[in-house]
């Protein structure tokens, strides 16, 4: 089959990966003039998601490129005695099988892995897609498909033109990401202020030559800005930090500089449809659980996989569609719930809430890790489960291979 994907981020190529694998002739439009590096964040990826890019082999980039935190620090705002915790303790005990890696790095190694056998048009974007398959662009002349996916993002343009309107949850909380100078995060540590709705800290990273500062607080109401609008966004960023630290003022004196930038609000898509006729969306497209909480990164990565393998299993796209569907939407709906817990988690509202998660973080990872596995093992649904994901076998199942 023809199948056009629309994103060339994540879900994207790694679509258009295992759908080549399967013999299909993929293009993947894009409507940035070139593969995005835009400053980014940094994104985890859980043992499922390290599964699938094993297969791919390129699990050895991916892990050669890893940010290497190992320590967390923070202040808490109004005291003085910094609190620091384990990070490979976290990690380790929240999957047997992890690595951090920013968002760009990850795009570029699964972007490489679809060379030569994909074709990528940069800089276009669908204007609309009819009901047998004919699609038209800003620049492009219109072509007709066989099916096409929807792997463009929480704001999919894919999702607007075919399914309209979705139902949305606001979880309470905004996202921020700012690129800033090197020296101001080491590689392999995070350091940063919390006080009650916010937080901020820095890191490095030893793949890229900046350091990353990350931003997250909560409103009780959704703020009033385009999503497009950066002067609107960083106005609004100000507003939420105003305070907090002198350190963290400093941070935002770069908003200033012409550096990479990036604000959202942290919010879920609470459809439980994800296809419609010839069209299809897959990862934060179709089902975000929330940017930065959720493991939206391994679910789309995981999501990409399981709808190449439901199409590699039949000519019939309405039943792969619907096995896609059913194969989903339990992981999707417990991504949801553990989403927003670990937004009321990570962002406290009260001080109490602060002091239990530095205090809680610190004497969590003090523990040996032979003993934090199990105990987290107990609950599937909780930090583990992001590892409790499965990942089917499609080539054991009847799914054919092209000869390469």
């Amino acid at each position: 089959m023809r199948v056009l994907v629309s994103g060339a981020s994540i879900a994207g190529p790694v679509l258009a990966y295992w759908l080549t694998r399967y013999g299909h002739e993929v293009t993947v439009v894009e409507r940035s003039p070139v593969l995005r590096k835009t400053g980014g964040h940094a994104v985890d990826l859980f043992k499922p998601a390290m599964d699938i890019s094993e297969r791919m082999g390129v699990l050895p980039r991916i892990e050669s490129l890893a940010t290497g935190t190992e320590r967390i620090t923070f202040l808490r705002e109004g005291t003085r005695r910094p609190i620091s915790a384990d990070a490979t303790k976290l990690f380790g005990a929240a999957s047997d099988r992890h690595v951090e890696i920013m968002r760009d790095d990850l795009s570029e190694v699964y972007y490489d892995a679809t060379l030569p056998d994909v074709a990528y048009v940069f800089g276009d974007s669908i204007t609309s897609i009819g009901d047998d398959g004919d699609v038209t662009f800003e620049k492009a002349a219109p072509r007709k498909f066989d099916l096409v996916i929807g792997a463009d993002g929480l704001h999919s343009n894919v999702r607007r033109l075919v399914f309209g309107e979705v139902e949305k949850a606001f979880v309470g909380a905004y996202l921020a990401v700012l690129s800033v100078p090197r020296e101001l995060g080491a590689p392999g540590a995070m350091t940063g202020h919390i006080g009650r709705g916010r937080s901020a800290a820095v890191y490095g990273a030893r793949s890229v030559d900046d350091a990353r500062a990350v931003f997250l607080f909560r409103t009780k109401e959704e703020l009033d800005y385009h999503y497009r609008d950066v002067a609107r966004q960083k106005q609004l960023l100000r507003e939420a930090f105003a305070g907090l630290h002198p350190e963290v003022d400093g941070w935002l004196e770069h908003l200033d500089d012409d550096r990479a930038f990036y604000f959202d609000s942290i919010t879920q898509l609470r459809g439980d449809t994800w296809t419609r006729g010839r069209v299809a969306l897959v990862g934060d497209a179709g089902y975000c659980p929330g940017p930065a909480i959720g493991g939206s990164t391994s679910l789309a990565v995981l999501g990409a996989y399981v709808l190449a393998g439901e199409l590699a299993r039949t000519d019939d796209h309405v039943a792969a569609f619907a096995r896609y569907e059913d194969e989903m939407r339990g992981v999707v709906h417990a991504s949801r719930e553990f989403a927003l817990g670990a937004a009321k988690a990570l962002v406290p509202s009260t001080r109490a809430g602060v002091w239990a998660l530095t205090r809680g973080a610190q004497f969590f990872t003090s523990l040996p890790l032979w003993l934090l596995r199990p105990l987290v093992k107990l609950n599937s649904k909780g930090m583990r489960l992001h590892d409790s994901m499965r990942v089917p076998d499609y080539e054991r199942q009847g799914a054919e291979v092209s000869a390469p």
